[in-house]
Parts: structure tokens; C-alpha cells; sequence
């Protein structure tokens, strides 16, 4: 059996701890930041970049502070799924998501594009910046680098980002080779960005309580008891920074 991708994967947390840990830091400080100044955090990504805004999302031990952007057309669900693609390449489609959103100053967003050449992340990003807010992307800067823009602008999403987080994969995503044939399998942008982001996310906790946080926002468990009382008390806080129904 071939077993290549667990040691793919395990090689790529040695060298997100090794190159990435000053940048996650330094998300690690804007999310702090915004969580006690009360502002908002988003997320957004199309396709299966978008399953890291599933996994941030109301989610037992995550940020409650995080509100995922989802664009329709960009969905999984969408038949044929040929169709997320043309629309991740539409010029003005992620502006007109964007405009969706009530971004403001000193609000942070997490955006994810594994080559951030399409316009719809880069337009994202581009529109949340000129409105004042933070944007952490999440890529691969050596993929993206190897490509050209698709937006107008001819820049690609990691050039709107205020800081950057590289997953280090191989450029294509997919990362074992199989013997016979010229095409790798098993992508690994979902685990690692989820480590990433997972791993932000405890580290931002951590940081508010240092700061004096006796209750950061972190969902409780609706599965255990008492859990559904103490996120209510907790949205009810927070709820001006918190944009989806509850």
C-alpha cells in the first residue's frame, strides 16, 4: 500500500513550524486584537477552498467571532460543478460578494486561494482591503508565483494580503506520485490551512485570556450539557460582531 501521503503531510507541519510560525503569529495578534475590540472576522473561499470556512464555522472550540462568506455560485453543491469554476474566473463576480458585506475598518478577513489567480478571491481581498480591514490569505507562494493573474489588475490574491500564510505544497496541490502515472493524487491545502487556522485559533485563545479574557468567545458544545446556555450568554455579548443567524 502506499502510504506516501502521510509522510508528505507530516514533512509539511515540520516546515509550516519551521517558515510559518512569525506569520501566524502575527495573525494570531490581529484576531486577538479584533476579538476585543469587538470587530469582525471573516472568511471566505470558493470551491474546496471553501471548506476551511465550513471548518472555522460554528464549530465546537472554535472562534465564534468568525463569519464565513459564502458565495453561491462558488459552492460545492452547484451542478455541474464545472460552473464554480467559471465563476471563480468571473471578473466582478467577488466584487459583487463583497458588496454583501459590511466590512469596516480594523475588521479582519481570512481568505483562501490555493494559487490566488482567479478573480473572484483576489476581489475579495482587493475590495475588503480598500475598505480598511485586515487580510490574512491563506496560499501557496510558490504555486502562485508560478502563475499569472486572471484579474484585470494582473495581480494575484497574495499581493492584497497584509500577511500570508504558505502551505508549502506542491504547486497542483496533489503531492504523491504513483507509479505509472504522470498526474500526483491527494491534495493537501485543506489539511494543512486546517492545521493552520486550528492552530491560530488555539493560540488566539490562549493570548486572551493572557490579556486578562476570563471568557474568550469559543463555542461550547451543544452536545454537552449546558452548552447551548453558555454560547447563547456568550452571543449575546458579542452579537454585534457576529453576522449570521444564531
Amino acid at each position: 500500500m502506499n502510504f506516501d501521503y502521510l509522510k508528505e503531510i507530516k514533512n509539511l507541519i515540520a516546515t509550516i513550524e519551521k517558515d510559518e510560525m512569525q506569520h501566524m503569529e502575527e495573525c494570531t495578534q490581529l484576531l486577538a486584537d479584533a476579538v476585543l475590540n469587538k470587530k469582525s472576522i471573516y472568511i471566505f473561499g470558493a470551491s474546496h477552498a471553501g471548506i476551511l470556512s465550513q471548518e472555522m464555522y460554528y464549530r465546537a472550540g472554535g472562534l465564534m467571532l468568525i463569519n464565513p462568506i459564502f458565495g453561491r455560485e462558488v459552492l460545492l453543491d452547484i451542478s455541474p460543478i464545472t460552473h464554480t469554476s467559471k465563476m471563480e474566473r468571473l471578473v466582478g463576480y467577488g466584487t459583487s460578494i463583497a458588496e454583501t458585506v459590511d466590512f469596516k475598518k480594523d475588521d479582519v478577513l481570512l481568505v483562501h486561494s490555493v494559487s490566488g489567480r482567479n478573480p473572484v478571491t483576489i476581489e475579495i481581498a482587493k475590495y475588503a482591503k480598500e475598505k480598511g480591514c485586515k487580510v490574512v490569505g491563506i496560499t501557496n507562494l510558490s504555486y502562485s508565483k508560478s502563475v499569472t493573474s486572471r484579474h484585470p489588475s494582473g495581480k494575484n490574491m497574495y499581493e492584497y494580503c497584509d500577511v500570508v500564510l504558505d502551505n508549502h505544497g506542491d504547486i497542483g496541490d496533489a503531492c504523491v506520485s504513483i507509479e505509472g502515472l504522470e498526474q500526483k493524487v491527494s491534495p493537501t491545502s485543506t489539511v494543512i490551512g486546517s492545521i493552520m487556522l486550528n492552530t491560530i485559533v488555539a493560540a488566539v485563545t490562549q493570548e486572551l485570556v493572557n490579556r486578562g479574557m476570563e471568557h474568550p468567545p469559543i463555542f461550547y458544545s451543544a452536545n454537552l450539557d449546558g452548552g447551548d446556555e453558555l454560547n447563547q450568554k456568550l452571543y449575546e455579548e458579542y452579537k454585534d460582531s457576529i453576522h449570521y443567524k444564531f
